[in-house]
């Protein structure tokens, strides 16, 4: 398994598309319930197969990622060969911008010394989805990037 397994609600929130990946393999759905049973094994091998492909298809339409952590937000938009990564930095220990008041306080403070704008390209390894689905799995959320534009336009 190249990513990691869909959970149980997104299997239910697919679960149409997962019937039609069966159908693709020719399994009914009278087949599918003798491989749980009888071939367990055969069953998880098929549903890594599918959370692979749906994985894929996911991470082959992301364009923008966004990771908050306490003092920092990393907004991120991933091009065709590299991604650009806009770091928006609280120097104030005392203001988390994971929290509704704290992300008020960044609002109305961007242009304060407290507040430091950095950013840069990154190249891809081999594997670009690879690349993205890591930053999933460390916290980053697909987004349709409009942080990322807006910063983008503030700092350059």
């Amino acid at each position: 398994m190249k990513y990691r397994r869909l959970t149980k609600e997104q299997f239910e929130e697919l679960h149409q598309e997962f019937i039609n990946f069966l159908a693709t393999q020719s399994i009914t759905h009278d087949e599918w319930e003798n491989l749980k049973v009888n071939k367990p094994e055969l069953a998880e091998t098929e549903l890594d197969v599918f959370s692979d492909l749906i994985w894929e298809g996911v991470l082959n339409k992301a364009e923008f990622l966004e990771h908050f952590a306490p003092q920092h937000m990393y907004l991120f938009h991933l091009k065709e060969d590299k991604m650009h990564a806009i770091v928006v930095n609280v120097k104030n220990e005392n203001i988390d911008i994971t929290t509704q008041e704290g992300y008020d306080w960044l609002r109305e403070h961007l242009m304060d010394d407290s507040v430091e704008f950095l950013q840069a390209d990154k190249d891809y390894t081999d594997d670009k989805n690879a690349d993205k689905f890591k930053m999933i799995e460390q916290g980053a959320v697909i987004t349709k990037g409009e942080l990322y534009s807006y910063f983008n336009k503030l700092i350059n």
